[in-house]
């Protein structure tokens, strides 16, 4: 049988047994460290169904639902989730009342630096507004690992981005921030952080002097 009479077998609607689901593992990034009282919610990408991961779309958005999360922010390309079988997964989420922001970015890639801050100002303001935010790419290791580093620095200047990045591995685990393009993003962040940002009132005010 060759490869596409195969895949005609392989529908994405097809039942999967709660034997053959693969669970969604979704982490808590406590955000206390720098000194900011939120959960950061990161998980892999809800109903993917590729090679030895099958995973449930709806049963998955229930789960993440039941948690009252109200934001997402996903990182995948429209033709990733394609590709991963999950084409509807922002529709779904918008039938359950979860606020989407997309903001995608290739695999093992960065974003820009631009879209990094936007992307961070974002989710400080779901979560200043004691919003329950998740973010999510395909694995949950890699782009959503860079983001929720950038973030501890982003919210704690005074933090070092080795810290950072022990600390979002010990909460997803040694496999996160995958590439060493993502290493050094994350790295040269907080210079970068420094010379985007406008200098503070009481910066001004001493430079006025």
């Amino acid at each position: 049988m060759d490869a596409m009479n195969e895949s005609q077998f392989d529908s994405s609607d097809e039942e999967t047994s709660e034997e053959e689901q693969t669970p969604l593992h979704l982490s808590w990034l406590s955000l206390e460290p720098v000194n900011y009282a939120h959960i950061l919610g990161i998980s892999a990408l809800p109903g993917c169904r590729f090679k030895n991961i099958r995973r449930n779309l709806l049963q998955n958005i229930g789960e993440i639902k039941k948690l009252d999360i109200q934001d997402v922010f996903i990182f995948c390309t429209t033709s990733e989730l394609s590709y991963y079988r999950v084409p509807t997964l922002i529709q779904e989420y918008d039938r359950q009342g979860i606020v989407v922001h997309h903001y995608p970015f290739l695999d093992g890639d960065v974003p820009e630096f631009d879209t990094c801050h936007k992307i961070l100002e974002n989710l400080k303001a779901c979560m200043d507004n004691s919003r329950k935010t998740l973010i999510h790419c395909y694995g949950g290791l890699g782009r959503s690992c860079v983001i929720a580093a950038c973030l501890l620095l982003w919210l704690d200047d005074k933090m070092t981005p080795e810290e950072a990045i022990n600390l979002v591995r010990a909460t997803r685990g040694p496999g996160a921030i995958q590439t060493v393009k993502q290493y050094n993003f994350v790295n040269e962040f907080r210079e970068n952080m420094c010379q985007s940002r406008p200098p503070s009132e009481e910066s001004r005010q001493s430079l006025s002097r």
